[in-house]
């Protein structure tokens, strides 16, 4: 059975395992594990209201989860929850996992305000588009990363 568990500053050693989860199943192992932040940092960002890190556990494993972020709005009084990342290892797909990781979000959207919860998918990533598009409204949009160096 799979139990959510929502991280807090003391999940120290589940924090790790998601990131060692978003590693092997977006197959960049380097850019979740070679340079890590150490306890303090993660600490810190778990207990940070404007941070939110869902795992789905078996039994004492990580097997998914995703982080997300609260953005304050400045047009009006209200926050929108970013959904940065969200990943289930390839064991445990097709079971409903990501669809409850997103249903126990909401909640926690709602305390921290938000009135929408958002999520990019990359062209080509059809499981994912299904999902989101399964839950909520597509919109198509265009994404740059604009480099600060």
């Amino acid at each position: 059975m799979i139990k959510l568990l929502h991280l807090g500053q003391n999940d120290l050693a589940a924090m790790h395992a998601l990131l060692d989860c978003f590693g092997e199943a977006f197959e960049e192992p380097d850019t979740y594990g070679a340079d890590r932040p150490d306890a303090g940092y993660l600490g810190e960002l778990l207990a940070d209201p404007h941070f939110i890190a869902l795992a789905a556990m078996d039994g004492e494993h990580v097997v998914g989860g995703l982080a997300a972020y609260v953005l304050r709005k400045f047009e009006q009084r209200r926050s929108e929850v970013y959904i940065y990342d969200l990943a289930v290892a390839e064991s445990h797909r097709r079971r409903g996992i990501a669809t409850a990781l997103i249903e126990a979000l909401k909640p926690i959207a709602r305390q921290r305000n938000a009135w929408v919860i958002f999520v990019q998918a990359d062209h080509g990533d059809d499981p994912a588009i299904a999902l989101y598009e399964s839950l909520g409204e597509r919109e198509e949009v265009l994404h740059f990363d604009i480099g600060v160096d």
